[in-house]
């Protein structure tokens, strides 16, 4: 099982979008997916969830324990303000520790309306994936101006955008 992690809480997100591409993409290539969207965190998370109350909200438990379901992990993460989302960072601290993200191996996906397509966020990512015990895929992919790449259909106008993002699933696969 793949978990497609979306990275940010904004509801109707383009991470989400894209991640419902992707999903799309590992179907077609006869792998099983789910996607974790973050949109789904309680809004109290934060005092709930963590530190003395780990383990007692049954809904972070629920995106939790999906996240636990999968060996592979794709996240999909925006950039916001020169990193990713602080609600993804969040739900990081709030994992089993040193479990949650030990061992898993994890592609990652960045987007972004400007033309580093996420790459500042994917490195500040990557760093904290590594100290946590999880193997990280090389192939990351970058989706500048996904403004204008992600179509109404929530397709790909970019043919390099769509090919990257299933070179990135064949390697994951064979990862």
């Amino acid at each position: 099982m793949i978990t497609l992690l979306v990275g940010t809480n904004r509801p109707n997100s383009r991470a989400r979008r894209i991640a419902n591409y992707y999903s799309t993409l590992l179907s077609e290539l006869n792998a099983e997916s789910q996607i974790l969207d973050l949109a789904e965190l309680p809004e109290d998370f934060i005092a709930s969830a963590l530190y003395a109350n780990a383990g007692t909200n049954p809904l972070f438990n629920r995106l939790a324990d999906m996240l636990d379901a999968g060996d592979k992990l794709v996240i999909i993460t925006p950039e916001y303000n020169a990193s990713f989302p602080g609600v993804l960072k969040a739900f990081i601290d709030g994992l089993p520790y040193p479990g949650g993200i030990r061992g898993k191996k994890t592609a990652l996906i960045g987007l972004s309306n400007g033309g580093q397509g996420g790459l500042l966020a994917m490195t500040h990512l990557t760093d904290i994936l590594m100290y946590l015990g999880s193997a990280v895929l090389p192939q990351r992919v970058r989706l500048p101006f996904i403004g204008k790449d992600l179509n109404q259909e929530d397709g790909l106008n970019q043919d390099l955008s769509r090919q990257l993002l299933r070179e990135q699933a064949v390697a994951l696969l064979a990862f």
